[in-house]
């Protein structure tokens, strides 16, 4: 599932360095947890969504590859976002 423009918007203004800022690693982190959550409530109706659930697998494995690289260049950074995303970690 997407998220509306406005919501990205609003996600990068909060973890990313800039208003405008979404490259960086910590707004792509909240987008696509933001995306999950999203995924994960639409499966719990539709649990027969395949589709869904592999799209859900490949956002799960990218913002795991992006906290990895966060853990290991800025680890401060890291545990500050997992704690404020709630992510268990």
């Amino acid at each position: 599932m997407t998220i509306s423009k406005d919501k990205t918007k609003e996600l990068v203004k909060e973890y990313g360095k800039t208003a405008d800022d979404t490259g960086s690693t910590e707004s792509q982190i909240s987008i696509f947890s933001e995306r999950i959550s999203n995924l994960t409530n639409h499966l719990k109706i539709n649990k027969k969504d395949k589709s869904a659930q592999r799209g859900l697998m490949l956002l799960v494995s990218k913002r795991s590859r992006l906290l990895k690289y966060l853990k290991k260049t800025r680890l401060e950074d890291y545990k500050k976002l997992v704690e404020k995303l709630g992510i268990r970690k």
